[in-house]
């Protein structure tokens, strides 16, 4: 196992550091996706910025959790990526 699940792991027993990370895993999941589908897509920050009528550093922003995408937004993303937006409560 890796240092970091080793640490994750050891983390996550405490029950408020288990609490914390759950309330705010949702958010990352949605940045680690709006990553990888622009990775995939092979777009630089740059590029995606472009794509969007924004700029770089707000792409830089968005992905290292600085700021919070608007539905509107999001919606743009998904345009440019060829992707639906689908948001469901469970």
């Amino acid at each position: 196992m890796s240092t970091y699940k080793n640490l994750k792991k050891r983390l996550l027993k405490n029950k408020n550091i288990k609490k914390e990370y759950e309330r705010l895993r949702p958010e990352y999941k949605i940045l680690d996706k709006i990553i990888s589908l622009r990775l995939k897509s092979n777009l630089t920050q740059k590029e995606l910025a472009n794509r969007l009528n924004t700029k770089q550093s707000a792409i830089s922003r968005l992905e290292r959790g600085m700021i919070n995408p608007t539905m509107t937004f999001l919606n743009k993303l998904a345009s440019v990526f060829g992707k639906k937006l689908i948001v469901e409560f469970k």
